[in-house]
């Protein structure tokens, strides 16, 4: 993830404003959206924030400016059975609970029961485990049972004591092949190893990405030379390589990203034909939100 930004996360979190995509992305406006917009990669970052009682006022507000009516939220550690999550606003929720060591499979389990997990998140890298190891495959198999996604962090990481060898998008594979009843998504299309998750997606009938965090901060304010080398290309190849649209979903990685600069660039990125599906549809699709949460 290449920082723009010095102090990002604090940027983030206390400012909403909005400066205009240096591009010809601010030709269209997601106001002509006639369908849901969903963000498939966020943070309720609740820890710093000092507020465990989510959505709190910035993510709404981000949400509001962007048009987005969903979201698939990854919890953090210290997140999964203390935050407490208001359901009955405008927006949809999807909440994954993030898989740490000395997690117990029961108690994963009776939080999804209880509506409180609708997904799985693996923090490879952050965690030095492989998603082949042993520890995870328990919850690979409770994913299977409840039919819901699992999410990998892959590539590099925003935590620079993380060990990014096990964040290698190309170890999916195998899981996938183990587990074709799970629907598997590779969070930052494995960046910077794009050709890898690429072959994993295409490879793979139940292997899913989003395009989060490819870069941080308000994009708005980046080059558009870095923008076409560091996004546009890379995100271009790969979607030309899978050649199925089914398989991509948006996604910014808020609070890291500013959500709606990032759509926007996404407009430049995505052929505008497929804009229904990336934008929400295949989000809904693979995270069930037609479905309530309990």
């Amino acid at each position: 993830m290449k920082t723009i930004l010095t102090g990002l996360l604090l940027v983030v979190l206390t400012s909403c404003s909005h400066q205009p995509l240096k591009s010809q992305a601010t030709a269209h406006s997601n106001d002509q959206f006639d369908f849901p917009i969903i963000d498939a990669h966020a943070h309720f970052h609740s820890k710093e924030l000092n507020n465990y009682n989510q959505p709190a006022s910035q993510i709404l507000m981000e949400y509001q400016d962007a048009g987005v009516s969903g979201a698939v939220v990854h919890l953090s550690e210290s997140e999964n059975f203390k935050v407490e999550v208001n359901r009955s606003g405008k927006i949809k929720w999807k909440t994954c609970m993030g898989i740490h060591p000395g997690d117990l499979v029961e108690k994963v389990e009776k939080g999804i029961r209880a509506g409180r997990f609708q997904c799985i998140k693996i923090y490879l890298g952050y965690v030095p485990k492989w998603a082949t190891d042993s520890f995870y495959r328990p919850f690979y198999r409770l994913a299977e049972r409840y039919k819901l996604p699992v999410v990998f962090h892959t590539g590099d990481t925003y935590d620079k004591n993380a060990k990014v060898k096990y964040a290698d998008p190309l170890q999916i594979d195998e899981v996938a092949v183990e587990y074709p009843g799970v629907n598997f998504v590779i969070a930052h299309l494995g960046n910077p190893w794009f050709q890898s998750a690429a072959e994993v997606i295409y490879k793979n009938d139940n292997v899913f990405a989003d395009v989060s965090a490819l870069l941080l901060g308000d994009v708005s304010e980046e080059t558009p030379e870095n923008l076409e080398e560091l996004v546009i290309k890379p995100i271009k190849w790969i979607y030309a390589y899978v050649n199925n649209p089914k398989k991509f979903m948006f996604g910014s990685d808020w609070p890291l990203v500013k959500v709606k600069p990032y759509l926007e660039l996404m407009k430049l990125t995505i052929p505008e034909k497929d804009w229904k599906g990336f934008f929400g549809g295949n989000a809904q699709r693979v995270f069930r939100f037609e479905e309530k949460n309990n």
